[in-house]
């Protein structure tokens, strides 16, 4: 059996590496290292996959959450409201501007933002909610959006763990993720499922006005060079990034679909098992899982419900399995992000998965051998 990895950049180029390579080679000769052909097409491209109008690409996921917020004019002491159980990212860039970030729980099955918990947080200094669409499936985006219009909030999605996945609207309609909100942010850290070979990021909109906004704030608040129009930031994709993703988008589908398989592998092998919780499908799916466009896979997270967590973390060690706790520590727990708002009852959720949660080898690379060790090794720690 093959060494198992994390995530296999390394065999995933494997399948790429002349159009890579050939289109690195290009930009080398052609010196267009900056906003160049590749970054403009990949837009276009991107534009077309995720139907959307505007692609702003920008230099990492970070980025795009904030520019997203400068383009909507938040204000210093406006609160955003998002989810307690996710990367650091997300409220960072709220700090950073001055905002005020408002933590609210989760759902323990889709590990999404709580709708009641949203709502109960809503106040007249409330300007944005900030759904993520942790581990690859979208959060209740019909709900939101119909309570950001109630309230006039901005939706501000993070997408970066989910580009790729369908989210399915109560007529049967759907629509790309991170398309829906009033802007969109994603990132293609290099193990995304659309990743690059390093630092990238998008902002994605309908919205023309805000788009131009957006593509000034990206390029120093130019229009025209030397022209300073709006407070801006120096954030860029380069033009070999843009080749990498282009190489791989139109493969993404296919991505997807080799991830949903392998987690229908998992799920079989965990289905007798009393302790594991495999991961949730949101109802309004209604699919099997091989075919269901709903859920990416960019992690696969269990709960492990017995206690033996942190015990299977060694084991998984000692057994050379590489794993992921995403995330050991609620936000609203980290120094950075005190609060005396915030009470310990309104995190039961969140709390309690930062104990359970433990996230398995997931990519395109995993063979069959793989994947059955893997389980063996979970089940036989987990239900001894």
């Amino acid at each position: 059996m093959k060494k198992i990895q994390m995530v296999d950049l390394g065999g995933q180029y494997e399948g790429i590496k002349e159009q890579v390579n050939d289109a690195i080679s290009e930009i080398l000769e052609t010196s267009a290292f900056i906003n160049g052909p590749q970054v403009h097409s990949f837009s276009r491209e991107l534009e077309s996959y995720l139907g959307v109008k505007h692609v702003i690409p920008c230099a990492n996921g970070t980025d795009a959450l904030q520019i997203a917020m400068m383009g909507l004019g938040l204000k210093p002491g406006d609160e955003v409201i998002t989810a307690d159980f996710t990367f650091a990212a997300t409220v960072e860039v709220i700090a950073l501007l001055q905002l005020t970030p408002v933590l609210v729980d989760v759902y323990p099955d889709s590990f999404n933002i709580d709708l009641e918990a949203l709502e109960k947080a809503i106040t007249p200094k409330t300007k944005a909610i900030v759904p993520v669409h942790l581990f690859g499936q979208c959060a209740n985006m019909g709900a939101i959006m119909r309570l950001a219009n109630k309230h006039n909030l901005f939706v501000i999605e993070d997408n970066a763990q989910a580009i790729g996945a369908d989210y399915i609207f109560e007529d049967g309609s759907s629509q790309k993720a991170g398309t829906i909100g009033h802007v969109g942010a994603t990132s293609f850290f290099p193990s995304k499922n659309l990743g690059a070979y390093g630092d990238g990021g998008a902002i994605f909109t309908n919205d023309d006005k805000l788009a131009h906004t957006l593509r000034g704030i990206v390029n120093h608040g130019m229009y025209e060079r030397y022209h300073h129009d709006v407070v801006g930031v120096n954030s860029r994709l380069d033009s070999i990034q843009a080749a990498v993703l282009r190489a791989k988008l139109p493969l993404l589908n296919e991505y997807c679909d080799r991830r949903r398989a392998t987690a229908a592998k998992y799920n079989l092998a965990f289905e007798n098992s009393e302790h594991i919780i495999v991961p949730a499908i949101t109802s309004s799916c209604n699919c099997d899982l091989q075919l269901c466009k709903c859920h990416v896979f960019h992690q696969y997270t269990l709960k492990i419900t017995n206690g033996k967590r942190d015990g299977l973390v060694q084991h998984l060690t000692e057994k050379g399995i590489p794993f992921g706790i995403y995330y050991p520590i609620p936000l609203h727990q980290q120094k950075a992000y005190l609060d005396d708002r915030y009470k310990e009852e309104d995190f039961k959720v969140t709390n309690k998965l930062v104990k359970e949660v433990i996230s398995l080898p997931m990519h395109t690379e995993l063979d069959d051998e793989q994947i059955a060790f893997i389980a063996k090794s979970v089940i036989e720690y987990v239900e001894a």
